[in-house]
């Protein structure tokens, strides 16, 4: 499916089509591969007239048919939603014999396959409306003219056309909204495990980052670890970039917020993980993090993080090693 020209905007700029990529001309390539044309639309208007007559006993007999299952009654417990929802699968059956299937068709179509997709409405529900309605329309349509059956089965066709565009639309609201909501977890799982901040010792916390990091990412991250220096009054932190491939102009000014960030909660701010590539690259872009201590490994992070606490790590005596051995 081909792009759309709008796909750069924000998700709440778009329609859902435009969200979709179903453009005009992605509408006219799917009629195509269905077959329906103008001669489609045009016997579909025909039939308007007598698609009311006999729509609510079509929906009628639906109904009936799906509160015989006991997993549907749940969605339709009250009487009076019962009574709405009925009264717009009508408006929406109708909709199939009124003509200009454009894109304003399509949205309108998607909106409600969303609706049913957020309320969780099962798929097997929407498939088996389609099936049941063009069963119980084929016998009206039949018996409405008996004198030109080739003419009634070409109508039936049309409308068969149509519905299973519907019915590709309503799958594809439910994928995209699934798809969206994976999406979604996963960055939130993704951020989650790669911006932990770990209370090392008493005083000092530990942010090992990995990966890529943009705005959003660097915002949740500053958040969280000044969440973290008042849950621990914390003094110092060590910010490990060992896991960041890159770092350039825009990852540099999203460290030195956060830094500055840390320093107005009181607490200093140490950088380990700078790497010869990485500094080859900052110096080359002429990048400054200005007052901020950096070394080139986490022990010697930690080991600089401990002495601002005021700690003193002493290699133990070897007599004294084997003392203690002794012991135990």
């Amino acid at each position: 499916m081909p792009p759309s020209s709008t796909t750069h905007l924000p998700d709440k700029f778009l329609n859902l089509a435009e969200m979709m990529n179903i453009t005009e001309q992605e509408l006219d390539r799917r009629k195509q591969f269905l077959e329906f044309g103008p001669e489609d639309e045009e016997r579909l208007r025909k039939l308007a007239s007598v698609s009311e007559s006999y729509a609510q006993t079509v929906i009628d007999a639906f109904y009936e048919h799906l509160m015989s299952f006991d997993e549907m009654r749940v969605f339709f417990a009250d009487d009076e939603l019962l009574a709405r929802v009925k009264a717009k699968q009508k408006a929406y059956f109708l909709r199939l014999t009124k003509g200009k299937y454009d894109i304003d068709y399509v949205e309108e179509r998607l909106t409600i396959g969303s609706v049913h997709e957020q309320i969780e409405l099962p798929v097997k529900f929407y498939l088996s409306m389609y099936n049941f309605y063009l069963r119980e329309v084929w016998k009206h349509i039949f018996e409405i003219d008996r004198t030109h059956p080739d003419e009634t089965i070409e109508t039936f066709f049309s409308l068969m056309k149509l519905t299973f565009l519907d019915i590709s639309l309503a799958i594809e609201t439910y994928i995209d909204s699934r798809e969206r909501t994976i999406k979604s977890l996963q960055q939130e799982a993704i951020r989650e495990l790669s911006t932990p901040v770990l209370p090392f010792r008493e005083g000092m916390l530990l942010l090992p980052i990995i990966g890529q990091i943009d705005s959003q990412r660097a915002r949740q991250l500053t958040e969280h670890l000044l969440m973290s220096i008042r849950a621990n009054r914390a003094k110092v932190i060590v910010i490990d970039i060992t896991g960041v491939a890159t770092v350039d102009s825009r990852v540099a000014n999203h460290l030195v917020q956060t830094v500055d960030a840390a320093r107005l909660m009181g607490a200093k701010v140490v950088i380990s993980g700078i790497s010869p590539e990485i500094a080859l690259t900052m110096v080359t872009l002429g990048i400054d993090l200005g007052p901020v201590y950096t070394v080139g490994d986490l022990q010697n992070g930690i080991e600089h993080a401990e002495r601002l606490l005021g700690y003193r790590v002493e290699k133990i005596a070897e007599s004294a090693l084997n003392m203690d051995r002794g012991r135990l």
